[in-house]
């Protein structure tokens, strides 16, 4: 069960980064200024900022196969509607935000259930390797997804890259359909949303480990988010070249990633 759900969360991780680029590089066309062009970034990681947490608990208070479920269709319905926007020509700027605004919001719901499911299909002792497995997706994805991006994007604008990956995302939920998770009855009542929340800011409060790595990825995060949200820019105005070169560009990204795992 494994194997299936990592390789389609590969396939589906490489039709996210395919779309990121394609929607980065989309805003340059309609409405080149650094501030509408990092907008976009901003769009797509403020959901996650706002809502993982309440994501996260959502995961533990509700069936975790059944929230992915809904989450992937939400996606589905989200990129399959900017690409049909962006092919017929009707997309404008703030629709463009808006919908990936939305998209962040889903993700927000997706990304803490598939990160919980993960220990419920892999035995204890394999636990830090399907970690590891998860790292090398994301890292493939991003070395992958932007390149090929780039290309489509020249033979046909951004439009079929955003309904590739509203294709992608058929492939998890195909998989997590098929999945017949374990029920698992309750020994103690429901948890609220609410106290959920709070347990788990009280848990990384009083857990030193989580709490150190949580800070450094906020430090990098900070900074590193401005190299993303700029680079269609970099790219087209300040370097003169194209969509398969800002592809490229955000593929060395994951292609770092992959020779700093290895390392």
């Amino acid at each position: 069960m494994f194997r299936a759900l990592w390789i389609s969360d590969v396939v589906s991780s490489v039709g996210t980064w395919m779309h990121d680029s394609a929607a980065a590089w989309l805003m340059t066309l309609l409405a080149p200024s650094p501030l509408m062009v990092s907008l976009v970034q901003a769009a797509t990681t403020m959901p996650l900022f706002l809502l993982a947490l309440p994501g996260g608990a959502l995961a533990d208070i509700m069936d975790r196969r059944r929230v992915l479920l809904v989450a992937q269709v939400w996606l589905f319905l989200m990129a399959a509607l900017l690409g049909v926007l962006t092919v017929t020509g009707l997309v404008q700027p703030w629709m463009l935000l808006a919908i990936t605004l939305a998209i962040g919001a889903g993700s927000a719901v997706d990304i803490p259930a598939w990160q919980a499911m993960i220990p419920e299909v892999v035995p204890r002792e394999e636990l830090p390797a399907s970690v590891g497995l998860g790292t090398v997706a994301i890292n493939v994805a991003r070395a992958v997804g932007p390149a090929i991006a780039g290309v489509i994007i020249v033979a046909g604008g951004p439009g079929p890259v955003f309904l590739i990956n509203a294709a992608s995302v058929v492939g998890v939920f195909v998989v997590l359909w098929r999945w017949r998770r374990e029920s698992r009855r309750a020994t103690l009542p429901a948890e609220r949303m609410a106290s959920a929340v709070r347990a788990g800011i009280r848990y990384v409060r009083y857990t030193p480990a989580l709490r150190t790595v949580i800070v450094r990825t906020a430090a990098f995060v900070l900074f590193a988010s401005a190299l993303w949200a700029l680079l269609p820019l970099v790219a087209k105005i300040v370097l003169g070249r194209g969509a398969i070169s800002y592809g490229a560009l955000v593929g060395c990204l994951g292609l770092g990633g992959l020779l700093g795992a290895a390392l």
